[in-house]
């Protein structure tokens, strides 16, 4: 979340970044102005309060030692006061700062100066594509189709077991499935990624640091009786790692990443849209993450795409980067790269990862802090990104690289699947 003094200090500049994203704040600041005032004082009255408790104090001990026990009695009675009026004062303190917690969790990050102006996600903008699309049959089949002919998904037999959007993958549809995973984790972790493994299931505290709560309450599956929820993403465990943490200026950067499932009950729109494996209540997920020297962090978010450019261009698949207008970023996001392939069978480009700069947004929710070489304490960066997603990397392989005899895995896998076709 923003700070209340980097809102207040800057409220034009905010309410005019935000207006990227097609986010009117005048009247959410105005009330985050009134709240603050109010917190001011209150603060100041119960400072007042303690300064007096403490006088008062200092005098009943000095009446005691001269033997003047009557009058340290009643200035007793008044420090009783002032204890009954301090704790309303407390009480107020924290009603009033809740609000203003309130209020920051429903103001978003603050769009780079990159990020363009839009409507919607027809508004982003191309800034990389990797030239010509391959050609295929004009009877070629979408990947649920081929996924029944080869018997490597089951979409019916994950319905019957959970519901929709909850595939089986059998045979080689999984050996596949594990060998993407295998192949990205040792691919991030040769360029230094160190990984991790992460829980499932992450209390509300850690939902609260990277976002996730309250902005996307309802796309999370929440276990009420332990209030636990299902990952969306690895990202939310693994950067708690670094939660109420101070690191020593020369640590950055910390770069980890980490395999998971990902559970989201929202699963977008319907049709096409929705077939398959384009969209899915629960899959797999390689995830990469930064921790970095604020100086450095946008430096480290351009090593960070290439780095996922340079695992598509392994798998030789089409793709291409977007950069994600105001009103497509995510709610914590300063600025996102999304990349997508090309379903040749489909005929649309699918996302499969997107590549994000949080700035402080994340770090100050969690608490995140560096100390720097003077000694002084401030907020590091976040960044992460997917590399990659699994669900649409296993479609448009299945689709861009059927033939007559199967469908033909990339060379980069096989030391992985140990087979080189599907039939």
């Amino acid at each position: 979340m923003l700070k209340v003094s980097y809102i207040i200090d800057n409220k034009d500049e905010v309410i005019k970044a935000l207006l990227k994203r097609n986010f009117d704040a005048n009247k959410i600041i105005s009330d985050l102005e009134d709240c603050n005032l109010k917190r001011k004082d209150i603060q100041s009255k119960l400072e007042n309060i303690l300064s007096k408790s403490n006088n008062l104090s200092k005098q009943i001990g000095e009446l005691i030692k001269s033997g003047n026990n009557e009058d340290a009695d009643k200035i007793k009675k008044q420090t009783l006061d002032l204890k009954d009026s301090s704790k309303q004062l407390n009480s107020d303190l924290n009603l009033i700062k809740d609000k203003i917690l309130n209020i920051l969790y429903k103001i978003p990050n603050v769009p780079n100066d990159l990020v363009p102006h839009g409507k919607n996600e027809d508004d982003n903008e191309e800034i990389y594509n990797s030239g010509e699309l391959p050609k295929i049959e004009s009877s070629a089949l979408s990947h649920w189709d081929l996924a029944k002919k080869y018997d490597i998904i089951d979409f019916d037999l994950g319905n019957k077991i959970t519901g929709s959007g909850f595939p089986v993958y059998k045979g080689m549809g999984a050996k596949l499935q594990r060998s993407l995973v295998s192949f990205f984790l040792d691919i991030n972790t040769d360029v230094g990624y160190k990984e991790v493994q992460v829980p499932y299931l992450v209390n509300e505290e850690s939902g609260l640091g990277t976002g996730q709560l309250p902005d996307k309450e309802g796309q999370m599956y929440h276990i009420q009786n332990e209030n636990l929820y299902l990952i969306p993403t690895a990202e939310v465990p693994a950067t708690n790692i670094f939660r109420d943490v101070i690191l020593n200026e020369n640590e950055f950067p910390k770069a980890l990443t980490a395999f998971s499932p990902c559970f989201r009950r929202e699963a977008g729109s319907y049709g096409s849209d929705v077939r398959g494996l384009n969209r899915l209540h629960q899959f797999d997920k390689v995830e990469i993450l930064r921790v970095e020297h604020p100086e450095r962090s946008y430096l480290a978010l351009d090593e960070m795409v290439e780095h996922v450019k340079s695992i598509i261009e392994k798998l030789n698949l089409p793709y291409r980067i977007v950069k994600l207008c105001g009103s497509d970023l995510g709610f914590t996001s300063s600025l996102t790269y999304d990349f997508e392939v090309y379903s040749v069978a489909q005929k649309k480009w699918l996302e499969v990862s997107s590549v994000s700069n949080f700035e402080s947004y994340q770090s100050n929710r969690l608490k995140l802090r560096y100390r720097d070489s003077d000694g002084n304490i401030k907020m590091a960066h976040t960044l992460n990104g997917s590399a990659l997603a699994l669900p649409r990397i296993l479609a448009t392989i299945i689709e861009n690289f059927q033939t007559e005899n199967g469908i033909v895995i990339p060379e980069v896998l096989i030391p992985y699947t140990g087979f080189s076709i599907i039939n």
